[in-house]
């Protein structure tokens, strides 16, 4: 039975020994707890059913339903859990189609025991978390307006919030952000600040991976 007040975390891998190390290093976290394990895509989609995970740790590569299609699944279902992409893969292809499934975080396999930890803190309370050369890639498509059809959501953000927004996506200074929108630098500043909170990301990188994500790169909000 999950422990109240824990976040419950779902393992989804097709090597043994990579969910069992990950297991154990969740179960040192007095926060966490795991409350099962899956070898294939359809197994995480059946687990989920079952134990309702708050964070789902997933896989890229697994025999049958792979895991950017068990993601699809698990988040039309279940919108509100938190998926952790944890992979080997850095190319733009696998990135791009996970976010558009609407994974939380991308983080790839070489990260140590304690980020790992992090990042399911993070997603479980609904930060965004890429990996630093993932979110280069990323932000490299953002920049070559490499967009794609986002799903339908609400953007918590004023008219002025979206234009700044987009002018970030787009890899623009507060300076040069200023003088596009004709207001001042501590202005931006100001707005920036209202906006990171709102959408719930740390920096920049963040926030041009959310406009990217929610398909405010192209000038307009979807």
């Amino acid at each position: 039975m999950p422990d109240e007040g824990k976040i419950t975390v779902l393992i989804a891998d097709d090597h043994p020994l990579v969910r069992e190390g990950i297991r154990k290093i969740l179960e040192l976290e007095a926060g966490l707890q795991v409350v099962g394990e899956a070898a294939t895509g359809q197994e995480a989609i059946t687990l989920t059913r079952r134990c309702h995970p708050q964070v789902i740790i997933m896989d890229i590569n697994m025999p049958g339903l792979n895991g950017i299609e068990a993601t699809k699944v698990i988040k039309r279902e279940w919108p509100q859990i938190a998926i952790l992409a944890l992979t080997i893969h850095d190319d733009e292809e696998y990135i791009i189609e996970l976010l558009r499934s609407g994974v939380s975080g991308y983080v790839l396999k070489d990260i140590g025991a304690a980020e790992l930890v992090q990042a399911v803190y993070q997603v479980a309370r609904g930060v965004q978390v890429i990996h630093p050369g993932v979110a280069q890639k990323v932000i490299g498509c953002i920049q070559k307006q490499e967009t794609f059809t986002p799903a339908p959501v609400s953007i918590p953000l004023t008219e002025r919030e979206q234009e700044i927004l987009i002018q970030v996506s787009r890899g623009k200074s507060n300076r040069e952000i200023a003088r596009e929108l004709f207001i001042s630098e501590k202005t931006v500043k100001n707005h920036l600040t209202h906006i990171f909170h709102k959408i719930g990301v740390a920096d920049r990188t963040q926030a041009a991976l959310y406009a990217l994500k929610h398909g405010l790169t192209n000038g307009k909000l979807e």
